[in-house]
């Protein structure tokens, strides 16, 4: 809640900063400091003991051979594949093109 002339309720004071001892300048931010030399680095960090490596509970199982994969029946799939796609999209746009015509028609006539 605010006060509509700008000064402070009794329950403010908690939230108000710390008095420097200015009298009139407590109620201001301090004044930056300025930067020092710049960027001073990330802090030091201790390296781990040397040779040291997390427990190994479980060895994980080889990984397994896949398959031997025949090019030319992969091939011959895809091409009947792709005449099947090919076929459906003629076939919609057959129709597509045959509901046109006949709305047209409809609209002329």
């Amino acid at each position: 809640m605010t006060t509509p002339s700008g000064g402070s309720t009794p329950d403010d004071d908690y939230w108000r900063r710390p008095g420097t001892g200015d009298g009139g300048m407590a109620d201001q931010p301090p004044p930056a400091t300025a930067p020092t030399s710049g960027y001073a680095g990330p802090p030091p960090s201790v390296p781990p003991p040397a040779g040291w490596r997390p427990p190994v509970h479980l060895e994980p199982a080889p990984p397994r051979h896949l398959p031997p994969q025949d090019a030319a029946v992969l091939d011959a799939a895809e091409q009947r594949s792709q005449r099947v796609t090919y076929g459906f999209g003629a076939a919609a746009a057959v129709v597509l093109v045959a509901l046109v015509c006949l709305l047209c028609s409809r609209l002329v006539f």
